[in-house]
């Protein structure tokens, strides 16, 4: 069946335009528009939409309560949990509201999505794929038998949403809670049992991840999997320092209370996975607030952060670190990294890491949450490690996160050619900020991104810089109209992104300002984690010709969100899509710098690319805009005089090395489950880690580390205090590029 529905109109130049004001009304620092805690959020009335500007992360709904770390008690839903009076499991049905929401939610996005979507066989089995795999993501419960049973109504659930029927995804859900519970329940009996003897000394293997294995074919298949999984996990735990007993002990805690949040289930949060299997398959970024999700969003537009500053997401039994907040504790700590996984919690220097593997996201916030300048205490798996159950424990001391914190910051490097010192500006802006509060009480000393950096460009051209490098790196976004204002910083009045609404219609977002501000060679810094208004910036220079864009492929999320409310809950919309003057759309591909360098980030786990849906990267017509010169001469031989130097840098020799050392890790399929393997692998990367370091350390004269512990206290000690721009390898390249610019730009001068 299909139904298709043409888009209602929304008008996109002065929403934009008082989200991005009301940004820092809410909260003060970079937030995504994924964890519904977007900073350019703006409440309106039930029928009407709130845009958002897009930002650098694709977490999922889970994230809602990572962001407010304020002690807040929220009403406690009263709805009736999966067990009966007697703790017996009884199977969920839909409540009596839920039929009317999703006719709520089909004709929201049949009227509202940016990509006119049809409901049809081919999104029916989408969808279907999509919701067994939000319920058994590493094929754990199902058997391939139940997968065939359940195809048998692949194609059928379009016709389902169209009528409202929700009784397919409850008996789905309720075959998953059984097995669930069953499982836990037997995991629970084979740690109990005495005479079950765990031998670590064979030569058996885990398969990693299981995402793309086959359905295990039967109950006993799934029961020798457990075994493995529960070996894994028990290995890991003696090899971390504990006794067998206290390990069996340890995990004994984790599935009991795995099994008791399973029993706790309710009919709300059947519904709120099944519609967001459905809304996910137009876009990653398009989900269903279920009203307590609702709830917690308004709580934390309400509330500043005060915790460690990081945004977190469920990720399989997991608490995944999507990203950390430009100048929040975490950041300034230096040892929490997206990708990591934390497993454990701990208060103060000395209180017990509690396990919590398995629990939900809103119970793994609550325990990290606390008083400000108290400290917590994270057992993580670091992103870089291939071995699941090799954790390490870090310490990072709460506080909230101060908008002067995240103030755009100058520095200057030198540089010296053939005897002769140059000097180069640095202005690293961590986000896009703008001080509403201020704006709105109409004062006139008001703090913005752009503001900021007018008044360093003035500062340092008093200090005679030769040429200036913009560091966005890690910038997740911010602002729209600070985006706009910054580039207008450097470029006469013009246009600086087009944005393409839902009914096809394209506005033009332009700066007004004819003066420059500054008008000397510039280049631009981004990676993988630059996004959104980054983005936005950065092309902005590389289409005008303004800039030489320097670094990684940015994040690519060029989408606009609106937040929409329900009689249930509420609903976010993919209603938007940025472009660049040139015509070409910052979605999904991001901006490709001009001289890209190695990264340690994977184009196939981080970025827009990598999300399951995303909407793919296009073009409309381009705006006539100025150009300020043309680099495509240049490019060949700043590529050429990069790559040489780079080669001999011992800093990016060690870059490449890590590099390939994580690519060798992340193709590694397959974890054995012998102690003396493992004990010998553990020691052999240790090993390979230390012999890297310290050959990059010899090659730079300095004293190498004795021992792995030596070098992980020193490095812990260099994160949490922020490396000078002098020492920062990146930075120096791209200021040795902006040199090799301005010297072949004085050439083509002399030559005309």
């Amino acid at each position: 069946m299909s139904l298709r529905n043409r888009p209602t109109q929304i008008i996109l130049a002065s929403a934009l335009f008082i989200a991005s004001l009301a940004s820092l009304n809410a909260f003060t620092g970079d937030t995504s528009d994924e964890q519904k805690t977007s900073n350019i959020e703006h409440q309106a009335k039930p029928e009407q939409v709130v845009i958002k500007q897009p930002a650098a992360q694709a977490p999922n709904n889970d994230e809602l309560l990572a962001l407010s770390t304020t002690s807040v008690e929220l009403e406690k839903d009263t709805t009736s949990s999966t067990t009966d009076e007697s703790g017996e499991l009884k199977e969920l049905s839909p409540e009596d509201i839920h039929p009317n929401t999703n006719r709520e939610i089909v004709l929201s996005l049949l009227k509202g999505h940016y990509s006119s979507p049809t409901i049809d066989d081919n999104l029916s089995k989408k969808m279907f794929d999509s919701y067994l795999k939000n319920l058994d993501p590493n094929r754990l419960y199902f058997t391939d038998s139940d997968v065939k049973e359940f195809s048998r109504n692949s194609l059928a659930l379009d016709n389902a949403l169209l009528t409202n029927n929700l009784k397919p995804a409850f008996n789905i859900f309720n075959s998953y809670q059984q097995k669930l519970v069953a499982r836990m329940e037997w995991v629970l009996a084979l740690l109990a049992d005495e005479n079950h003897k765990w031998a670590f000394n064979t030569q058996e293997e885990l398969l990693i991840d299981r995402a793309e294995a086959p359905w295990e074919n039967s109950e006993a298949a799934l029961d020798e999997l457990w075994l493995k999984r529960i070996k894994n996990s028990l290995l890991g735990l003696v090899l971390a320092g504990k006794e067998l007993p206290e390990a069996k002990e340890t995990l004994t805690k984790r599935y009991k209370n795995q099994l008791n949040r399973a029993k706790q289930t309710i009919s709300e949060d059947v519904f709120e996975l099944y519609m967001n299997a459905f809304t996910m398959t137009f876009d990653p970024h398009t989900n269903y607030l279920s009203p307590r999700d609702a709830e917690n969003f308004d709580i934390n537009m309400r509330l500043s952060l005060q915790g460690i500053g990081a945004v977190l997401q469920s990720d399989n039994e997991f608490t995944k670190v999507v990203r950390l907040i430009a100048a929040g504790p975490a950041e300034k700590a230096g040892e929490l990294k997206p990708g990591d996984r934390i497993v454990g919690v701990g208060q103060g220097k000395k209180g017990e890491i509690v396990d919590v593997v398995g629990e939900r996201l809103d119970d793994v916030v609550k325990k990290i949450r606390g008083e400000r300048d108290t400290m917590v205490r994270l057992e993580i798996i670091p992103a870089s490690s291939s071995d699941i159950t090799q954790t390490k424990v870090i310490e990072i001391v709460r506080d909230k996160v101060k908008l002067e914190e995240q103030s755009a910051q100058k520095d200057v490097i030198e540089l010296t050619r053939n005897g002769q010192t140059y000097k180069l500006g640095i202005i690293n802006i961590p986000t896009f900020y703008m001080d509403f509060e201020a704006f709105r009480n109409r004062d006139p000393n008001y703090k913005s991104t752009s503001r900021d950096v007018k008044n360093l460009i003035a500062e340092l051209e008093q200090e005679g810089i030769d040429g200036l490098v913009i560091d966005l790196r890690n910038n997740g976004g911010g602002s729209l109209f600070e985006a706009r204002e910054l580039t207008g910083l450097f470029i006469r009045q013009g246009p600086t992104v087009q944005v393409r609404d839902v009914d096809q219609n394209v506005q033009i977002h332009t700066n007004a300002d004819p003066n420059v501000y500054y008008t000397g060679p510039l280049a631009v810094l981004v990676n993988r984690l630059s996004a959104s208004a980054s983005e936005i910036f950065a092309g902005a220079m590389q289409d005008y010709q303004r800039g030489i864009v320097l670094g990684g492929q940015t994040f690519g999320k060029g989408t606009v969100q609106s937040l929409q409310r329900l009689r249930h809950g509420e609903i976010k919309l993919t209603q938007a899509k940025f472009y660049r003057i040139s015509g070409k759309s910052t979605q999904n591909k991001g901006v490709i710098p001009d001289i890209e360098f190695p990264s340690l980030y994977d184009k196939e786990i981080v970025g827009e690319s990598s999300l399951e849906n995303a909407l793919p990267w296009d073009t409309i017509g381009a705006v006539h805009h100025a150009r300020y010169g043309s680099f495509d001469s240049a490019i060949p031989t700043l590529e050429s005089n990069h790559q040489a130097r780079i080669t001999e840098d011992p800093d990016f020799q060690y870059l490449n090395k890590q590099i390939e050392r994580l690519k060798e890790q992340r193709e590694k399929t397959y974890i054995s489950l012998n102690m003396e393997t493992r004990k010998s692998e553990r020691e052999g990367l240790e090993k390979a880690s230390l012999d890297l370091e310290n050959e990059r350390r010899k090659a730079k004269g300095k004293e190498a580390f004795e021992t792995v512990e030596a070098m992980n206290e020193f490095n812990s000690e260099q994160d949490a205090d922020k490396k000078p721009a002098q020492e920062d390898a990146v930075l120096v390249e791209s200021g040795q590029i902006l040199l090799d610019l301005i010297k072949l730009m004085d050439q083509q001068v002399s030559l005309n």
